[in-house]
């Protein structure tokens, strides 16, 4: 049934890079009592993803943020911060050429849009889970965003 050199079964190896190919993972690891096999492949998108990943790097830091820190020394950011529903890229208007959703110092209603978080090609409306006095918009227009990160402070 399956072919045996050394000791090793090919034919699992075989099957392993298989489904490595129809899944585009980019390492597999199985195993089966003693024996130990790991199946990887070097991705190019796995490395244009890591030369991206320092870019985010303003986000530790935003100007808004710290205008709002400033602003209000005492407010915990995290505690009323809206957080990312979902891994994407934020838009803070409908378009381009529109004004924002929220802009600092703006009230806003509970389920009113605050942004859009695009993932997989579709738009996702983040609304307000609470009425309040936006203080902090924590992210730039077009920015990639991860799941929890937050958004938006709503005071």
């Amino acid at each position: 049934m399956s072919i045996k050199k050394n000791g090793v079964d090919q034919q699992l190896i075989r099957d392993l890079a298989g489904i490595l190919n129809d899944t585009n993972l980019t390492e597999i690891e199985v195993e089966l009592g003693d024996l130990k096999v790991r199946v990887s492949r070097q991705a190019q998108a796995v490395h244009a993803v890591a030369a991206q990943l320092p870019a985010p790097a303003p986000i530790a830091a935003p100007a808004p943020a710290q205008a709002a820190a400033a602003a209000a020394p005492t407010a915990d950011p995290s505690k009323n911060a809206v957080p990312s529903p979902m891994v994407g890229t934020a838009y803070l208007a409908p378009s381009p050429d529109s004004k924002p959703f929220v802009e600092i110092g703006q009230k806003v209603k509970e389920g009113q849009t605050l942004l859009i978080i695009e993932a997989m090609k579709t738009m996702n409306q983040i609304p307000s889970p609470r009425a309040g006095t936006v203080t902090a918009v924590l992210v730039e227009d077009a920015q990639p965003v991860e799941y929890g990160m937050p958004l938006v402070v709503i005071e």
